[in-house]
């Protein structure tokens, strides 16, 4: 038995903390200090043609190479990576530099690179540049409005796609005869992803052998490698290692390739030195994916009972300028989780993507499903307003019963698992709804208004692919890893040394990871869609039982006895019983090192579907329109918990990220010239910690029946649930004090205070 302090299941510390918390880590920033340094040109219109001449900047001293798009023509552009069955459509080229025209702010046009970072600066600022502005648009309802300025004159109107998903005939045949139709008309804002660390890259180049290593700071080496060297450079993957080290956040923006990962790999080559690259926070806000943005128009067809018959809903999605990896993949698999907890029998969904001229969209924490989320329990929200039925019991009407599982959606998703009522019942429990009404009336003698609302959701995750896993017994008795996952603050480290702890019983201090190195690691799909330990652990524990059966066989010829009599336990092979073993180093000292190790692939095509309920209560200020949380209780359903601490954090990480959109976070671009004018932290709101609440959080777990653990994925879940309980507390105090139905994120002091003064304005006349 593995002892249970480091076994599944227990709050083992981070082993990867005490390093950071040192400042012995080591980002990519830190790295080849005698380099040359690189800075990008960027656009500072959104739509315009430009004539460039570096013929002065490259003649200043210090000055290495000026790149632009004619030294870069013979590479591939950045691919987009998903495309329709049904209707495949063909995107616009993204170009690794920008030739003769710019389409978003930031857009880019040059890459200098000099001997140090301030005469890179110099030369960039010495780049001639003729700009002539042309017309752009910005926002998803001005770009499809007849006469808008173009974004690619091979997309008409702007629109990339427009496509259906499930069935419209049998959608419309049920509103044709329904009573009761609630709707919701909602945006969901564009937000700009700033994890801790920005991005940089290195490339170091070895002209003997004709390669290239990159370190860079992303979710995965191995998956950039690939499309670096197949799509972009054109060269055989056997030129280019890609070494990940540690990662300052990801939040999936960081685990496709950027424009600056090529350009320093060509600009390394051509020069025969080492070049870095780091972005600014300026850098960051116009250069790196930005997410979600999206106009959705969503109802429901109800019997007088409040039971749900139909859902209809029109999504548009913002694509930016150009197509990123995964751009339009977001809004369509997003699309097919909008039924949420619910028994909904007919479904359809409209899906268009837009162009317009704004920096591009890709995955963000949760990559469509929080916008699916929001969506759906926005509209539940309104059903209950308009039947006359409390939030709870019409979700309670409606969920999907723990009998009818597995229970397949009218977009085909196959549920495996869950007691959706009893987790919404715990958070009311824990959230004491019965006595809100009394706080309520408290928090209305001092002036104040008090709203309570709910979020319940489900997510499919663990859908990346196979993931492979090799663990291996050293000399010295500790076990290394290699796994081609990229934790980038998560705590793989500690997760997977767990799950080898319930095998060997080793200390996590005895079991080492390697990960992001595409020299060392054979294969890996990176981590996103919160499928490292879905997918990745179950590799992880099958290689381990496996290296387990071996080293048991070795030991019974050591200890002459049979493979049955002998027990693993504190990294030690014993005759159960008996004070007769053999310990893993000395194991290792008289084996065949071949004989050490073990490696298994574990695919979940079906993925998980971890759930949940957010109840959150707020305080609403009427005078200013501010707002406070004043209690949030998160209950989920991850399937299986792996290790409570880490659990915690990630859900309370999320859900911070959700508040921050719920009350604060908009990308804004100004509709006239397409500034982003949000470009700094100056205009760009963050939540802080007196922005959120102290969590309460604990588990109601069914294990998955399609996944060997058990576990259900978690890294999103946090930010998934937390968007439309804050909006529908907000709603529903605003509602029962002023008639207020709807009011869209960011729900900030200054919206909240109009809604109110126009509610006012409207009962004088």
């Amino acid at each position: 038995m593995a002892p249970i302090k480091f076994g599944v299941g227990q709050s083992v510390l981070r082993k990867e903390d005490d390093a950071l918390i040192r400042g012995k880590g080591r980002y990519t920033d830190d790295h080849a200090p005698q380099t040359l340094h690189a800075l990008m040109l960027r656009s500072p219109h959104a739509h315009a043609t430009f004539m460039l001449d570096a013929t002065r900047a490259r003649a200043l001293p210090g000055v290495a190479a000026i790149l632009t798009a004619e030294d870069v023509k013979d590479l591939g552009g950045l691919p987009c990576l998903f495309n329709l069955e049904d209707t495949p459509f063909t995107g616009p080229d993204y170009p690794i530099l920008a030739a003769r025209e710019v389409r978003h702010v930031g857009d880019a046009v040059a890459f200098v690179v000099a001997e140090t970072i301030d005469q890179a600066r110099d030369a960039l600022e010495a780049i001639e540049v003729e700009w002539t502005a042309l017309p752009s648009v910005n926002g998803l309802v001005n770009a499809v409005k007849k006469d808008a300025p173009q974004v690619w004159d091979k997309h008409a109107g702007n629109v990339l796609f427009d496509v259906p998903l499930g069935d419209k005939k049998a959608v419309d045949a049920v509103f044709a005869k329904a009573k009761i139709v609630a709707e919701v008309k909602i945006v969901n804002p564009r937000v700009i992803i700033n994890y801790m660390e920005t991005r940089a890259a290195i490339c170091e180049y070895d002209a003997r052998r004709d390669h290239m290593t990159l370190t860079i700071g992303s979710q995965g080496s191995h998956r950039l490698r690939d499309i670096l060297c197949e799509n972009v450079l054109k060269i055989s993957k056997d030129k280019m290692r890609v070494i990940c080290p540690d990662v300052g956040g990801g939040f999936g923006t960081r685990l496709f390739p950027y424009r600056e990962y090529a350009l320093v790999a060509v600009a390394a080559k051509r020069l025969g030195k080492t070049v870095k690259w780091a972005a600014d926070r300026a850098d960051h806000f116009v250069g790196d994916a930005q997410g979600r943005d999206n106009v959705t128009h969503a109802r429901m067809a109800l019997s007088e009972d409040g039971k749900f018959l139909a859902m209809d809903v029109d999504l548009m999605a913002d694509m930016g300028a150009y197509l990123s990896t995964f751009g339009p993949y977001i809004p369509h698999g997003g699309a097919g989780m909008l039924p949420g907890l619910y028994d909904i029998q007919a479904f359809h969904c409209r899906v268009r993507t837009v162009f317009t001229h704004s920096v591009p969209v890709d995955a963000y924490r949760g990559a469509g499903r929080p916008e699916a989320a929001y969506v759906v329990e926005r509209l539940v929200d309104a059903c209950a307003r308009k039947v006359g039925m409390t939030p709870d019991a019409i979700r309670r009407k409606n969920f999907i019963p723990p009998k009818a599982m597995p229970y397949k959606t009218a977009t085909g998703k196959i549920y495996d698992s869950g007691d959706f009522a009893a987790h919404m019942k715990r958070a009311m429990e824990v959230g004491n709804w019965k006595e809100f009404p009394k706080r309520a009336k408290a928090a209305k003698k001092l002036g104040l208004i008090r709203g309570i609302g709910l979020g319940t959701y489900v997510e499919v995750c663990g859908t990346m692919g196979d993931e492979t896993a090799n663990v291996a017994l050293g000399a010295d008795g500790d076990i290394t890893i290699l796994i081609g996952t990229q934790s980038t603050g998560q705590g793989h480290h500690t997760a997977y040394a767990q799950i080898v702890a319930e095998q060997f019983g080793v200390a996590p201090e005895r079991v080492h990871i390697v990960q992001g190195d595409t020299d060392k690691v054979a294969t890996g799909l990176g981590t996103g869609g919160s499928a490292s330990i879905p997918t990745g652990g179950v590799s992880v524990q099958r290689a381990t039982r496996k290296l387990g059966v071996a080293l048991k066989e070795l030991a019974a010829d050591v200890l002459e006895t049979s493979v049955a009599d002998l027990e693993i336990d504190d990294g030690v092979i014993r005759i159960a019983g008996t004070d007769r073993s053999i310990s893993f180093a000395d194991l290792a000292g008289k084996a065949d090192p071949s004989k050490l190790n073990a490696s298994e692939t574990f695919s979940s095509a079906d993925g998980t579907f971890p759930n949940g309920t957010h109840s959150v209560e707020v305080e609403i200020d009427p005078a200013t329109g501010k707002i406070q949380i004043v209690n949030y209780v998160i209950v989920d359903d991850f399937g299986v918990t792996l290790n409570p601490l880490l659990l915690a954090g990630q859900v309370h990480g999320g859900t911070m990220q959700g508040i921050g959109q719920a009350l604060m976070e908009q990308a804004v671009y100004d509709p006239k010239d397409g500034q982003l004018v949000t470009g700094t932290f100056m205009d760009y709101a963050l939540p802080r910690a007196a922005d959120g609440a102290s969590i309460s959080f604990e588990t109601h777990n069914i294990p998955c029946t399609t996944n060997p653990l058990g576990v259900k994925g978690a890294g999103e879940a946090g930010a998934i649930g937390s968007c439309p309980a804050v909006v529908n507390a907000i709603i529903e105090g605003l509602h029962r004090e002023y008639g207020i139905g709807h009011i869209d994120m960011p729900a900030t002091p200054e919206r909240v205070w109009m809604a109110i003064r126009e509610h006012d304005r409207l009962h004088r006349l």
